[in-house]
C-alpha cells in the first residue's frame, strides 16, 4: 500500500521557505504574491498552526536599490545589499501581516548559530518564545555578517535546520519546481514526478541536479540535503511550485507536490537524540521532583539535591532519584558551577544568588528523555 502524503492544513507547526525568484521579480518586490501568501499564513494561524517563514530576497532587493550590476556579487557587495534589503524585506512582511492582526519578528542566523551548542540553545529558546506568543518569525541567513566559512549557503538547508530546531512537523519549500522527478523534466519527456518519497536512497539523491533558476541559488541537490535533515528530525518536507497566489492553499487543495516522509515524530526524534548523548554530569533529585518528572513537568532547581560532574549550559546530564536510580537524561540550562549554587533553592531566590534572574527550570521537559 502506497504511503499517504501529510495534509498541510493539519500542520501543528509549519515552516515555509520562500525562494528569491518568487518574492523578487524584474520590477522589484512581488507585492501581490506576498500579500496572498500572508493571507494564507493568517488562515493557518487561525486554524491553530504555528508558522515560521524562512525568506530569501534580501540581497535581490538590496542590489536593486544600490544599483549593483547583474551577475555574481563580491562578498562585500552581497553583504551591503543584504543590509539594505533586510530592512525592506522585514517591513514588507510586517505590512502584509499587520491587517490580519499578526505580529512579525525578524530572526537572522548563520551556520555558527546551530553549530555552537550555546548559540543553538539561545536560538531555540527565542523561537519557542516567539511562537508561544503568537508571533510569526521571519528568518533569513544573516548575510550582512556571514562569510563563506560560516554560511548555510542556501535557505533550503537553513529552513530544514529551523524546522528541526523549533520542532516543526511540516516543512514546505516553495520554489519554481513542483517537486522531485526521476530526471530533469525540462530536458527529458520521460521524466516521472514522485509524489511521495518514503526514504532518501542513493537512487533518489542521484535525481538531484543543478540550479533551477537565475535568481535562486538552491537547486534540487540542496533540497535533497534539506530533506535529509528534516526527515531525520521527524519533520515531513514538501517541495512545491509556489508562484501561484495563495500557495499554501494551493498545496492543501491538491497541487502537485513531492512529500518526503519523516522517520519519526519530531518530539520523539529529539528525545532519542538526547537519550543517545553521553552525560557530562549528574543531577540527583528529591522525591517531589521525581513525582513532577513522572507527571511530565520540568525539573526545577528546588528539586535538585546534589550536582556532580563538570558541564556547561546545554550539555547532557543524567537525572537520578533518591536511591541513585537513573530516571532521565536532559540538556541542562545551567553550568555545573551555577547549578550547584541554585540547587535546592526556589526560582524566586535565583536572582539574589546569581546576581541575575537566571532560568526558571534547570532541565526543561522538552529537553528531557525520561
Amino acid at each position: 500500500m502506497a504511503a499517504l502524503a501529510p495534509a498541510l492544513a493539519e500542520a501543528r507547526r509549519l515552516v515555509v521557505k520562500i525562494g528569491s525568484a518568487l518574492l523578487v521579480g524584474a520590477e522589484g518586490l512581488n507585492g501581490a504574491w506576498l500579500r496572498a501568501l500572508c493571507d494564507d499564513v493568517a488562515l493557518w494561524r487561525q486554524r491553530g498552526s504555528d508558522v515560521v517563514l524562512v525568506s530569501s530576497g534580501s540581497i535581490a532587493l538590496g542590489r536593486r536599490v544600490l544599483g549593483l550590476p547583474a551577475g555574481t556579487l563580491s562578498l562585500e557587495q552581497a553583504q551591503a545589499a543584504a543590509a539594505v534589503g533586510q530592512i525592506r524585506l522585514a517591513r514588507a512582511y510586517e505590512e502584509a501581516l499587520a491587517p490580519h492582526g499578526v505580529t512579525t519578528a525578524q530572526v537572522l542566523l548563520t551556520l555558527e548559530d546551530s553549530a555552537d551548542r550555546r548559540r543553538y540553545l539561545n536560538s531555540r529558546a527565542t523561537m519557542q518564545t516567539l511562537l508561544s506568543l503568537g508571533v510569526v518569525p521571519i528568518v533569513n541567513e544573516n548575510d550582512t555578517v556571514a562569510t563563506d566559512e560560516i554560511r548555510y549557503g542556501d535557505n533550503d538547508r537553513l529552513a530544514a535546520q529551523i524546522a528541526v530546531t523549533c520542532g516543526a512537523d511540516q516543512l514546505l519549500l516553495l520554489s519554481d519546481v513542483d517537486g522531485l522527478y526521476t530526471a530533469n523534466p525540462k530536458t527529458d519527456p520521460e521524466a516521472l514526478h514522485l509524489p511521495v518519497i518514503e526514504r532518501i536512497t542513493p537512487e533518489i539523491e542521484a535525481m538531484g541536479s543543478g540550479p533551477v533558476s537565475g535568481l535562486s541559488k538552491g537547486g534540487m541537490t540542496t533540497k535533497l540535503m534539506a530533506a535529509r535533515t528534516a526527515v531525520a528530525g521527524g519533520c515531513a518536507m514538501a517541495i512545491a511550485e509556489g508562484s501561484v497566489l495563495n500557495p499554501l492553499s494551493a498545496v492543501a487543495g491538491g497541487a502537485r507536490t513531492s512529500w518526503f516522509l519523516p522517520e519519526a515524530d519530531p518530539q520523539l526524534a529529539r528525545k532519542r537524540w538526547i537519550a543517545a548523548m553521553k552525560p557530562q554530569g549528574t543531577l540527583a533529585i528529591d522525591a517531589g521532583a521525581v513525582a513532577a518528572l513522572r507527571s511530565g513537568k520540568s525539573l526545577l532547581p528546588a528539586g535538585v539535591v546534589s550536582v556532580m560532574g563538570t558541564f556547561g549550559r546545554g550539555d547532557p546530564v543524567a537525572i537520578t532519584g533518591p536511591a541513585g536510580e537513573t530516571l532521565a537524561q536532559g540538556l541542562v540550562r545551567y553550568s555545573a558551577a551555577e547549578a550547584r549554587q541554585v540547587a535546592g533553592h526556589r526560582t524566586s531566590e535565583i536572582k539574589a544568588i546569581l546576581g541575575h534572574p537566571g532560568r526558571a527550570v534547570i532541565v526543561h521537559r522538552d529537553d528531557m528523555a525520561v
